[in-house]
């Protein structure tokens, strides 16, 4: 470890893939700070905290919403595309189900035509929340609201983010780690500081009439630590299904520790999460440019994360939606043929039908387990304020983004210790 350590900042290449990540992280900062010209953002903190899906789309925007900067969406509007055109080659689309089979050419251009929809729901996206916080906050366009002035801010926000993108192009290419990942996680982590100069202030700070505030922040401390652990246990923890391979020559050596099968625990990562979120925040943003009524005060209670039956249906979605989605990224059916084709089998399993089978019934059993804790730590934000009703909302506690930052995070260290690995094999056979 020790060398691994050492390797990092010895290596040329390596060395120089950090810094360059680093500095696109620095534009990514800078860039959340510039807010768009002629807007006043005093009343839409407070708005956006209140709203679940704004401020799903403010933590993966770094927080550059509630600025109204001009990378106020991040890359939303192309993880939303992505996952569409992912879910559309899922044999729904057959141009695009050719195009997934094709290799690295089909793959470019479904990368292509993710470009090209990520451009359109940005505008449609900028569009939508310009316009209806200029209604929900009447002083938030400095000089009256005109059509021209939304479709310029629209048009900016809209800029932003596709130079998101490309900076996340930048990094997967000359950086470390898979770069529109990476832009999100510099997001989140870069709030959080002000996170905790919030709980201190608001537990401990000279103005603060909570009494032991001291313990309450340690404890506010402990509890974030503790779900830090928690994301990465289940994010690292996998099934592992035992195979051999029908050769004689693998047979008769030494079994190898790679002779397994890994399915991970919590494969679909925090898709569902952010899934979930949408189906049950976005009838609220469209309901929320009409007056209010009963018929809108009635879908705010069982859609708007403030109740516990909401809260209730939040974790049956996120339940269902991990179901779907790991059923969409694992297929048993082509792990049994591939197992086949490479001449290996599961112990005590007969290849074909009962392998699928077998694989399927594995997955199945350790999904429960993965969308119970993925229900746990989406949802935890949402209930703290039920059982503390006088904590801030700027207090709590981000589960999604841990998610995301914990796996991020993990994967960019495998990243970096495969670069390492790739550098030393290199410089042996050079000598």
């Amino acid at each position: 470890m020790a060398f691994r350590g050492k390797a990092i900042f010895t290596n040329k290449d390596i060395r120089n893939r950090i810094l360059f990540t680093l500095f696109a992280f620095l534009v990514y900062r800078l860039g959340s700070a510039i807010t768009v010209p002629d807007v006043n953002t005093a009343d839409l903190v407070a708005g956006i905290e209140d709203n679940s899906l704004f401020a799903m789309i403010n933590l993966l925007g770094g927080g550059g919403l509630e600025q109204f900067s001009i990378f106020a969406l991040g890359v939303t509007p192309y993880i939303t595309a992505s996952i569409i055109i992912q879910l559309l080659s899922m044999d729904v689309v057959p141009h695009l189900s050719e195009l997934a089979k094709n290799g690295a050419t089909g793959r470019k251009t479904l990368d292509k035509y993710t470009r090209y929809l990520a451009v359109v729901f940005a505008f449609v996206q900028s569009f939508s929340l310009v316009y209806g916080f200029s209604q929900t906050y009447t002083t938030l366009i400095e000089g009256g609201v005109t059509m021209a002035k939304i479709m310029y801010i629209a048009t900016i926000f809209t800029a932003g983010s596709m130079f998101l993108v490309w900076i996340g192009d930048q990094i997967s290419i000359k950086g470390i780690g898979n770069g529109i990942s990476m832009v999100i996680m510099a997001g989140i982590v870069g709030r959080m500081p002000q996170q905790f100069t919030d709980a201190w202030t608001t537990l401990v700070g000279a103005e603060s009439i909570i009494e032991n505030g001291a313990w309450l922040f340690a404890g506010y401390i402990l509890v974030y630590l503790l779900i830090i652990i928690f994301v990465t246990l289940i994010n690292t923890a996998e099934r592992r299904i035992p195979i051999q391979y029908t050769s004689s020559s693998i047979q008769l050596s030494k079994r190898s520790e790679s002779n397994y099968l890994p399915l991970k625990v919590n494969s679909a990562s925090v898709i569902p999460v952010i899934f979930a979120s949408s189906l049950m925040m976005a009838p609220l943003q469209i309901a929320s440019f009409f007056p209010t009524n009963d018929i809108i005060r009635t879908m705010q209670d069982w859609l708007g994360l403030q109740t516990w039956y909401s809260l209730v249906i939040y974790v049956l979605l996120i339940l269902f939606f991990t179901f779907f989605y790991t059923k969409m990224q694992i297929n048993p059916e082509k792990i049994s043929e591939n197992l086949g084709k490479s001449g290996a089998y599961i112990p005590s399993v007969r290849p074909g039908t009962e392998t699928k089978n077998y694989v399927n019934k594995v997955l199945s059993r350790i999904t429960v387990l993965g969308s119970i804790c993925l229900a746990l730590i989406a949802v935890l934000p949402h209930i703290m304020p039920l059982i503390w009703t006088d904590m801030p909302t700027s207090m709590a506690l981000g589960g999604t983004g841990m998610i995301i930052v914990v796996g991020v995070a993990i994967e960019t260290v495998r990243q970096v210790q495969g670069l390492i690995t790739q550098k030393s094999y290199k410089k042996y056979f050079e000598d």
